[in-house]
């Protein structure tokens, strides 16, 4: 599987430790035990499930995919958990590709690695869907089928905002099986992995879905099925397959302190995998729009202090110049509550909503600005880039106070600007220090930000930010902060009753 913040193919000491499989019945059909409350409906028994004949109808069209590199490690994807800043996190979450070569470079000359990873066949034609992880920097793709027969594989595109991959092989009589609804799947649905652990070709785990839309933070349209069916290195690509018969989910990540299964996977859901492998199998890569903001979540203090009426919607940071959201007239501090009509609960939503949006589109967005709601329209523009939000981290370093906020504020100079690499256009109060246990410090602010607006109102210099935060404080109300911080721009609240 593979590495939320890094992917690395490794196998771990060669140790294989054996995991009890579930491939029958499961049913509660005696008394309960004596500490649980008796069911509801004492009949109640779990659907009965088999698997052979699932497994013997789609096995033949899951394939094992073997990679060579020329030197290093595979290529890695991913980025930090700017949300949380939570490394352990990041720790934990491998994504696997295969295991490497046994003649690793021993100097600095590259030498080849290989890898092992899944796939599966979508149709007759020799179309194979796997990760982007496993194939990523490949020089050779050889493809193994269950009766096997060894292919050599082209790529024929990758999208590594979802790490989807295609690939191509020619053959005749070659299986496949068929993307099902994961819009449809529900927790607690039987499924069935298969897949090369450890390059173990063929090898099928059950278990269910554990959960919905999940967010792990590998990217920015992240929303996974959660699978407890135990998931290893080499299963990157393979799918997931529900009691239909149909791929319901194509397996990228596993939440693991060891390396091993936990009974934590992360599938990509055959909704999404879907749409992308057609757009790779027509075009050989994947269209998105772009709206051109960047977004952040909304807390409760920041819900507050905007006056909405509750923390649904994207709050815009910033708005990059002649965007399309820039031409609809979007203004960092606006919260987008719809987007064509459809409610935006939180930053994802939208994110989802605009990439699967035809650029050149006029799209109608609800925003919330000053208190009230007003309805734009935007053209969408095509995708080159991912915005990213970063957001503040604490600081420890304890300086003077002012306003008795723990906070001290200067003017940009030219000495500052160029230290930090601003802009001329960029104005503001530059943060010099921040209190320890102080009232800024709590709201995530950091020497060498730049306050560039409060309360929605533009601040030209440090006098500015602090009338504006004495103008709070008298009124006993926080505050909205705009931040600079480099290249990004992110809302926080100031508590300054």
């Amino acid at each position: 599987m593979k590495a939320v913040t890094s992917r690395q193919n490794y196998l771990r000491n060669g140790a294989i430790v054996a995991l009890p499989v579930l491939l029958g019945v499961l049913a509660i059909n005696a008394r309960p035990f004596a500490a649980m409350p008796p069911l509801s409906t004492p009949t109640a028994v779990f659907e009965r499930v088999q698997f052979a004949d699932v497994i013997e109808a789609t096995q033949p069209a899951v394939v094992q995919i073997a990679v060579t590199k020329v030197g290093g490690q595979f290529a890695q994807r991913g980025r930090p958990d700017a949300q949380s800043g939570n490394r352990a996190f990041e720790e934990f979450m491998r994504r696997f590709g295969g295991r490497p070569f046994k003649g690793m470079p021993r100097s600095g000359r590259a030498e080849p690695v290989q890898g092992v990873g899944s796939g599966f066949l979508i149709d007759a034609d020799g179309y194979i869907v796997t990760n982007n992880h496993v194939i990523d920097g490949a020089t050779d793709i050889t493809v193994t089928l269950q009766d096997g027969r060894e292919m050599a594989a082209v790529q024929v595109g990758i999208d590594a905002q979802t790490d989807l991959a295609l690939l191509k092989v020619e053959g005749e009589n070659l299986p496949y099986v068929a993307f099902g609804d994961s819009d449809r799947t529900r927790v607690g649905d039987w499924v069935v992995a298969i897949g090369s652990p450890f390059g173990f070709g063929g090898s099928v785990t059950a278990g269910i879905v554990s959960a919905r839309g999940r967010d792990i933070r590998s990217g920015p349209y992240d929303d996974y099925l959660q699978i407890d069916a135990p998931i290893n290195s080499g299963n990157s690509g393979g799918p997931i397959i529900d009691a239909n018969g149909q791929v319901v989910g194509v397996n990228t990540a596993i939440y693991s302190p060891n390396g091993g299964n936990i009974g934590i996977g992360f599938a990509i859901p055959s909704a999404e995998a879907e749409r992308v492998v057609s757009q790779l199998k027509n075009n050989g890569a994947v269209t998105r729009g772009r709206l051109g903001v960047q977004i952040q979540s909304i807390t409760d203090d920041v819900a507050a202090a905007l006056g909405l009426p509750d923390s649904q919607g994207a709050l815009v940071a910033e708005v990059v110049p002649e965007g399309a959201a820039a031409r609809a007239g979007i203004r960092a501090g606006d919260v987008i509550r719809r987007y064509a009509g459809a409610a935006i609960e939180e930053p994802r939503d939208l994110s989802k909503a605009v990439a699967r949006t035809e650029p050149g589109s006029r799209t109608a967005l609800e925003v919330f600005r000053n208190s009230r709601t007003e309805q734009l329209v935007a053209t969408i523009d095509k995708h080159t880039e991912v915005a990213a939000f970063a957001p503040a981290k604490r600081s420890d370093k304890a300086t003077e106070d002012a306003l008795g906020l723990g906070l001290a504020l200067g003017s940009l100079s030219q000495e500052s600007r160029r230290k930090m690499r601003l802009d001329e256009d960029v104005e503001g109060a530059l943060v010099l220090g921040i209190k320890a246990g102080g009232v800024a410090e709590s709201g995530g602010i950091r020497p060498g930000d730049v306050i560039v607006q409060i309360d929605q109102v533009e601040i030209a210099d440090a006098a500015a930010a602090e009338q504006a935060l004495a103008n709070a404080k008298q009124e006993k109300r926080p505050s909205i902060v705009l931040i600079r911080r480099g290249d990004e721009q992110f809302f926080t609240t100031m508590k300054v009753v």
